[in-house]
């Protein structure tokens, strides 16, 4: 049997006993004959009932030559062959006698059995209340930190809050401007080719407006905000996991729910509703723009007092409602998932895209349920 690397010699059993003669270089990045053809071949020799090795032309070597005895010692372990490890190197032996001298612990060997469609359906029910369970209980804790906050109790640092609401509220006017200006200029060119089939054009300053107030400028100025500062909040906490400054938090005696959970949440809460009003604002701008391009009937000054009529302070509330409610969310997915991460690169990394993905559900599912109460109760 031979490879592009190292060969393996197989001599014809003389009273029982064959001799495997390796040769060659044996790394681990190279090829070599494969452990159970080799065996294989082993199995059809007749009378044999142990086996040595030869390795005067043996090269060098490393772990490759070392996984390639231990599989074929394994296999011939199970085919009841004795395998004579006197003609290897001193080194090789050394190996192969650290590579079995502790056994392999029960379930350390991933089983490869393909799980049922009911067995999958059950994890993920599980997975999902244990969720469940986790956010209830950091939604828990946030609550508590947001009423030592009010009460004058909280435990955090004033520069820490000042910063945070510097990256959640102005630096990213820049990204939330653009979006909701788009937003707005979408709406405009749906409600002007519409509405003027019927000779209804201004009536677009009423779908933009409703639309950019109530619903689309909180849910687009959230979801930026899961993106851009959901996920930065769930890589700065895990990274500090990762360094264990967490930990050492809590060996001084600091809450890390309030030093560093709480003015991130607090700055969210606070700037998500000043960003949907801007993002409001500019939405509607862009709708004014598309039905006065596209719409000869329509002057800014009608589709200004258009959208005045369409608007109540019921609508203006609803809206900034949702986005404090929003806010609030993306801060409890980005910090959840850095407070829960795991100590590596790879967790962090996780933790950051599973913020994103979390907020943005929740979000939806709050923007549904939020709706629904407001529609119940005439808002």
């Amino acid at each position: 049997v031979a490879g592009a690397v190292g060969e393996v010699g197989l001599s014809t059993p003389a009273e029982g006993v064959a001799r495997i003669a390796l040769s060659g270089e044996w790394l681990l990045e190279g090829e070599h004959p494969s452990a159970e053809e080799v065996f294989g071949r082993l199995e059809r020799m007749p009378q044999l009932r142990r086996v040595s090795y030869e390795t005067g032309d043996l090269g060098r070597w490393d772990t490759g030559l070392v996984n390639f005895l231990i599989k074929l010692e394994r296999a011939a372990a199970a085919g009841g062959l004795e395998i004579e490890k006197g003609g290897l190197p001193e080194g090789t032996r050394r190996l192969l006698e650290l590579a079995v001298a502790v056994e392999e612990p029960e379930g350390a060997r991933r089983a490869d059995r393909r799980k049922g469609a009911l067995e999958r359906l059950g994890i993920a029910a599980t997975g999902l209340a244990d969720e469940l369970v986790s956010g209830t209980r950091f939604l828990g804790s946030l609550t508590l930190a947001y009423g030592r906050f009010l009460t004058g109790r909280a435990n955090y640092q004033r520069q820490d809050l000042v910063v945070s609401i510097q990256e959640a509220g102005a630096e990213a006017l820049g990204i939330v401007s653009l979006v909701s200006f788009l937003v707005g200029v979408i709406l405009g060119f749906i409600g002007s080719v519409q509405f003027a089939q019927f000779g209804a054009g201004i009536y677009t300053a009423n779908l933009v407006a409703l639309a950019m107030i109530r619903v689309l400028g909180p849910i687009m100025t959230a979801v930026v905000l899961a993106g851009r500062t959901g996920a930065a909040y769930a890589a700065q906490l895990g990274s500090m996991k990762v360094s264990e400054e967490i930990d050492a938090l809590r060996t001084i005696g600091l809450d890390p729910m309030d030093f560093l959970v709480l003015p991130r949440a607090v700055a969210l809460v606070l700037m998500t509703p000043l960003l949907t009003l801007y993002a409001n604002i500019l939405g509607i701008f862009g709708g004014m723009l598309v039905s006065v391009a596209t719409l000869p009937t329509v002057t800014p000054l009608q589709y200004f007092l258009q959208t005045k009529s369409a608007l109540g302070f019921s609508d203006l509330f609803a809206g900034l409602f949702m986005a404090a409610v929003f806010g609030l969310l993306v801060a409890q997915a980005g910090c959840q998932r850095g407070m829960e991460s795991g100590k590596s690169a790879q967790a962090v990394g996780r933790a950051a895209t599973s913020a994103v993905v979390t907020a943005i559900v929740m979000i939806v599912a709050a923007c549904a349920l939020l709706t629904f109460v407001f529609t119940e109760l005439g808002i």
